[in-house]
């Protein structure tokens, strides 16, 4: 039975790719992923604030005092005592890609065109064998029509994507005005995959403190059906891979997301919960139904769901809530 499968022009054995995370931190834990049958696996992000904020930081003590006299120069810090947060990321690329065979992709977190695009090119001559951009932006400025925002990020990919010959695959969020024309766009702009979607981590309210409170909540399956549709929209009408985010946690999540379009699943939640042996429990489970349905690969089922192979494409197109809400027992 075949369960390898194709992303980003990347080999993969297996269509489950643990997603960015802390997991990803520990090199024990990516050889571990890699043992337990993962297909490759996506870097915690690096950050575009990071990335900033410690430039600023070090050409602030860089300049410092070098106006007040000449000797100044001699009392400057020493750069390589100076360690950045994006210095660390390389090398821990570096040693995650030297560490196992499967592909390690890294993850970049940004939204707005700047220097920090710059650090593509160093993560592919760090060893990286694809870069996930993944464009996490709330847009709050009520005087920014939505076409201005799109347009900032498509300036994102298509900067990453001149700096670097590798694959970039973008990870998106699930509000946009209109995601199949953005989709399109992004595949114009020089994207090879896109991951859909992002998940926010929403605040909430303390009323006894009166503070607000940010707590992460892990997903559940339920909440792959918003990216499992739009896949299934999606297969097919753009020239770019598809990847199924938030909510894969069983063997009938990644099923279902491979027969809608997806050419891997992303895990990250069941992982963070139930450890790392998840990947291979749920691939076990998944050979097992392929047998007992006569699927001979992923390949065989990859898009089987999707909008262009079923007949009734409203079910994928609308909502139709007048049938849904009907069929609650009376």
């Amino acid at each position: 039975m075949k369960m390898n499968t194709s992303w980003l022009g990347l080999d993969l054995r297996s269509p489950i790719v643990p997603s960015a995370s802390p997991l990803s931190e520990s090199l024990d834990a990516i050889r571990t992923m890699e043992d337990h049958g993962a297909g490759a696996v996506v870097l915690h992000s690096l950050f575009e604030e990071q990335i900033e904020a410690e430039s600023r930081q070090l050409h602030h003590y860089l300049e410092l005092g070098t106006e007040s006299f000449a000797e100044s120069l001699d009392y400057l810090p020493a750069t390589h005592d100076f360690r950045s947060t994006a210095e660390t990321y390389l090398e821990h690329v570096s040693a995650a890609a030297r560490s196992v065979d499967m592909p390690v992709i890294a993850s970049l977190n940004g939204a707005t065109p700047g220097g920090w695009t710059d650090h593509a090119r160093l993560l592919q001559q760090a060893g990286a064998s694809a870069i996930e951009l993944n464009l996490y932006h709330l847009p709050t400025d009520m005087d920014t029509p939505s076409n201005v925002v799109e347009e900032r990020y498509l300036a994102v990919v298509r900067l990453v994507r001149s700096a670097v010959s590798i694959p970039v695959a973008v990870k998106i969020s699930p509000y946009l005005t209109s995601t199949a024309h953005f989709a399109q766009e992004l595949c114009k702009a020089g994207a090879s995959g896109i991951v859909l979607f992002n998940r926010f981590y929403q605040p909430d309210i303390d009323i006894d403190s009166l503070e607000t409170r940010t707590t992460l909540t892990l997903s559940s399956s339920w909440e792959s059906r918003l990216p499992l549709r739009w896949i299934a929209l999606l297969y097919g009408r753009i020239p770019a891979d598809l990847a199924i985010t938030t909510g894969i946690h069983t063997h009938q999540d990644v099923l279902k997301g491979l027969m809608a379009g997806a050419s891997i699943t992303m895990m990250a939640s069941e992982l963070l919960a139930q450890g790392l042996i998840r990947i291979e429990e749920v691939l076990t489970a998944m050979r097992i139904w392929m047998t007992e349905n006569e699927y001979e690969s992923v390949e065989q089922m990859q898009g089987s769901m999707s909008q262009l192979k079923v007949a009734d494409t409203e079910r994928w197109e609308r909502a139709n809530y007048m049938k849904v809400l009907g069929s609650w027992p009376r």
